[in-house]
This record gives C-alpha cells, sequence and structure tokens, in this order.
C-alpha cells in the first residue's frame, strides 16, 4: 500500500520512535521537581525546547510546547487578541487558512468581534496589497499560513509581514504544512506547528510568540509553559518530536529536490493521460511535496476508493467525499474545480516506481468511476440522446436542465451533455439544489471557454446559466 497523504499525518519518522522509546525511560518524572528523576527529565525538556526553537528560529523562552496543533493555533489567536484589546477586535486572515484558525476566527466573531477574510488568487496565493488593504488602525491580529495545506502554494509571508509591520499588527503565521522544509520567512510575530505534520507524534504543537508580543493567555494558567499551555507535559512526546524536527530538516534539501522532480512527473503526465483534469495551486511558488488536481465528471468519493482498492491512500477536497456535504473552502475561495479533487503529498523516501505505478493506475480508475456516471467522452458535448435530461423552454436556443435532487458531478455532467444542442449564443438553465454545483459550473465554464452568466433564484434550489460560447 502506498501511502501518499502526509499532508494529513505523516509516518513517525525513525529518530521520533527512537527518542520516544528512549525517553519513556528517562522521561517520565515531573520536570519541575528537584530531585535527581526530576532534574534528569529537566534537562530533556530543555534539550527538546532548545533544539526546536533552533528549528523554528525563535529563542527557547519564547517557544511553548501544545497538546495540538489545533491547540498551538487556537492559543495563539485568543491569546493576542485578549492582549490587544485596547487596540481593537479586528481580526484579519485569508480565506484559504487551515479550519482550525477558522474555528478560532468563527468564535471571535460569536463573541463580538469583526473578521475580515482577504481573498486569494487562482493559484490559491494572497495579494500582498489585498492584504495591506483588509488591515485597519482597530485591528488586533492578522493571520496567514506558510504554506497550503490542500494545494501546497507558499505564501508570501515576508511581503505580508511587511506590510503588518507598518501597520503595527502582529502576524500569526500557521506554519504546520511547512515547517519540515525549513524556517518560516522573518518577520512574523507568532508562529504554530504540529508534530504529526513532519514525522513526530501525534498529540504535540508549537507556539512561539515573539518578545514583546502583548500575548494574555487564555483560561487559568499555572507555572508550566510559561502559563501559556497548562498542565503535566507529555515528554517523550515533546522530546520525539523536537529530534524528528531536527532530523528532518537535516534530510530537507536532498529530499525536497527528489520529490519536487517527482510531484512535477504527476503535474504534468496527469493531464496528459486523463482528459478534463485541472491542475490547482502555485506550479512554483509550493510545496515539493505536494500536488493537488480536479477531474471533471466524477464522485470524489468513488474516485479515493477506486484508488484506494488500487494500493493508494490520497485525500480529496471534494464534497462528495464522505467526511462532509460541502466541498472545501480552498477549493472555493480559488474558484476552481471541486469534484473528482484528488490531493496527493508523497512521504519522504517514496520510491520513484511508487509513482509511477500511480500514474499508470490514475486513468483506469477515473475512466471506471466515469463510465459508472455516465460521463461524456473526452470533450465531448452534445451527445447523442442527451436531449432525454433537458427540457426545452419556451424559446428557440434555450435548454433547461432538471438536475433536482442530484449530487455533482451529476449537474454538470447533463449540462455538458446537452450544451452542444444549443446553437452558439444559446443558454442551458441547470435547476439544481445542490450547492457545489455553483462553483462546479463555473469551473467547468472556465475549462471549456464558455460563458457563465449568472445565477437566478428558484422555487427550490438555484437556476444557474450557461451561454455556450464555442
Amino acid at each position: 500500500m502506498a501511502y501518499f497523504d502526509v499532508a494529513s499525518s505523516a509516518p513517525l519518522h525513525p529518530v521520533a520512535r527512537q527518542a520516544l522509546q528512549a525517553s519513556l525511560d528517562e522521561g517520565w518524572a515531573d520536570p519541575a521537581r528537584l530531585y535527581r528523576e526530576g532534574r534528569r527529565a529537566r534537562m530533556l525538556l530543555d534539550a527538546a525546547r532548545e533544539a526546536a526553537a533552533e528549528a523554528v528560529g525563535c529563542r527557547p523562552d519564547e517557544l511553548t510546547f501544545t497538546p495540538s496543533g489545533t491547540h498551538a493555533v487556537h492559543t495563539g489567536v485568543s491569546g493576542v487578541l485578549a492582549g490587544r484589546r485596547r487596540t481593537g477586535r479586528h481580526l484579519v486572515l485569508s480565506a484559504v487558512e487551515h479550519s482550525s484558525l477558522l474555528h478560532a476566527a468563527a468564535t471571535h466573531e460569536a463573541g463580538g468581534g469583526t473578521v475580515t477574510e482577504v481573498p486569494v488568487e487562482r493559484t490559491g496565493a494572497v495579494l500582498p496589497a489585498s492584504y495591506a488593504s483588509a488591515l485597519r488602525e482597530e485591528t488586533a491580529l492578522a493571520c496567514l499560513q506558510s504554506a497550503n495545506h490542500e494545494v501546497g502554494t507558499v505564501q508570501p509571508v515576508a511581503e505580508v509581514a511587511e506590510a503588518c509591520r507598518a501597520a503595527g499588527v502582529p502576524l500569526l503565521v500557521d506554519a504546520a504544512q511547512s515547517l519540515a522544509w525549513g524556517p518560516v520567512q522573518a518577520g512574523w510575530s507568532v508562529l504554530t506547528g504540529s508534530a504529526h505534520k513532519w514525522g513526530g507524534p501525534a498529540g504535540v504543537g508549537l507556539l512561539a510568540v515573539r518578545k514583546g508580543v502583548r500575548f494574555a493567555a487564555p483560561g487559568p494558567a499555572d507555572e508550566r509553559e510559561s502559563g501559556r499551555s497548562p498542565g503535566f507535559p507529555n515528554l517523550p512526546a515533546v522530546v520525539a518530536a523536537a529530534a524528528s524536527l531536527r532530523a528532518v530538516r537535516e534530510e530537507a534539501a536532498t529530499e525536497a529536490e527528489r520529490l519536487r522532480e517527482l510531484v512535477d512527473r504527476i503535474r504534468v503526465r496527469v493531464p496528459e493521460r486523463v482528459a478534463d483534469v485541472e491542475v490547482v495551486g502555485d506550479p512554483v511558488r509550493r510545496l515539493p511535496h505536494l500536488v493537488t488536481f480536479s477531474c471533471l465528471y466524477v464522485d470524489g468519493e468513488a474516485l479515493l476508493h477506486g484508488l484506494d482498492r488500487a494500493g493508494f491512500s490520497v485525500s480529496s477536497g471534494s464534497s462528495c467525499t464522505s467526511s462532509t456535504l460541502t466541498p472545501s473552502h480552498v477549493l472555493r475561495a480559488m474558484g476552481v474545480l471541486s469534484e473528482g479533487n484528488v490531493r496527493v503529498s508523497l512521504p519522504a523516501g517514496v520510491a520513484e516506481a511508487e509513482v509511477e505505478r500511480f500514474l499508470d493506475v490514475l486513468p483506469g480508475v477515473v475512466a471506471g468511476v466515469r463510465e459508472q456516471l455516465g460521463a461524456p467522452t473526452a470533450g465531448a458535448a452534445g451527445t447523442a440522446g442527451a436531449a432525454g435530461t433537458a427540457g426545452a423552454a419556451g424559446t428557440a436556443g434555450e435548454l433547461v436542465v432538471d438536475a433536482l435532487g442530484k449530487r455533482c458531478p451529476v449537474p454538470v455532467i447533463e449540462l455538458a451533455k446537452v450544451i452542444g444542442e444549443v446553437p452558439v449564443g444559446g443558454t442551458v438553465r441547470v435547476v439544481t439544489d445542490d450547492e457545489v454545483a455553483e462553483l462546479d459550473i463555473r469551473a467547468w465554464c472556465w475549462m471549456r471557454d464558455q460563458e457563465y452568466v449568472g445565477e437566478e433564484p428558484a422555487e427550490r434550489g438555484a437556476v444557474y446559466v450557461v451561454r455556450r460560447r464555442t
């Protein structure tokens, strides 16, 4: 089985396993105690903090270990907002942040704060000028991920940090996906990370707060971890997390070059071997190990199951996967196709032969799913007999597709089947109650060089109007 989903969670690094086993014997005591066992545990904790701080690029006394990366994000956001409450209650973040940050923003907004989401380009990156324009006098905190977890796009952290510095606003950077590959660009005020993303054990997060940043820890505090993460630390896991971060950094340069070549191969060959595919994310400013693509006329859950049966573990941001009924907020913000979405994130040490086997298997799996759904053949439109899914409207040059009760990609498939039956300049009106259809019909028009006219209200669901341009 080929595991291609390290962006979700990486396998435990061998160094992490060794450190974990060793520290289970040496690091079980309370590091706050003065007797021999406590001093030994304290030495392990201090060494782990120094190693992690060196990798992050901060002072050891600026770094806190937390119970998870999500906990680090929530603590970082709430701590800075509370510490800067006299400045204001305005929070700025990009539209493609990890859900942990979006949840923190929603809680802030529910409590009376205000939130501004900065839109992104089709590549998934924010424009520094757009981000700067969202900053206000009452902005207490700005947040920006270092690299996107779904499409791999690297964000312009340094440029945004400079805009935040000029406005006197601290910048929180979620570096969960990028810490394995190197330190974050300079200028951040608060940084968070998650050990299981780089091959450390789950249940360890990093929170770094620069000296001088106003910070008020939420909830009751104790004497541990500078009062920012109360409770007894999981010292063996902390030691393993720091050891594995140092280890993957030592391997990063060589492995990044190798994985980037394999990802480039996927980015080029998937569209060559599979018709109607959109590779998303920035082709250059991206993480070296991650690639995401979406396939027209494909059910995402069926595609993932098919790849799983073929021996590949991948993930998806499609709305039709079992974990969600709404499309990925990242793909929606980018305005790209969400149906049939596949995220491949390669593990360190992956064999080239496994990537080649994936490229050999993928076309057949996609073709099988499309055949089950009755999708049109590559590039086809207005296939024979397609009018059975559409009813002619009152005027010539217009067709209506009734897709009520049908989930994507079916409404898009039925649109593709009938678009050739209206003359150039004619329209197809797709009636559907699936909210995902709006995103995927827009993306289909972009891929097919057709015109998306807009959305109209309907008694049930909505009507999406497409004009045939070619």
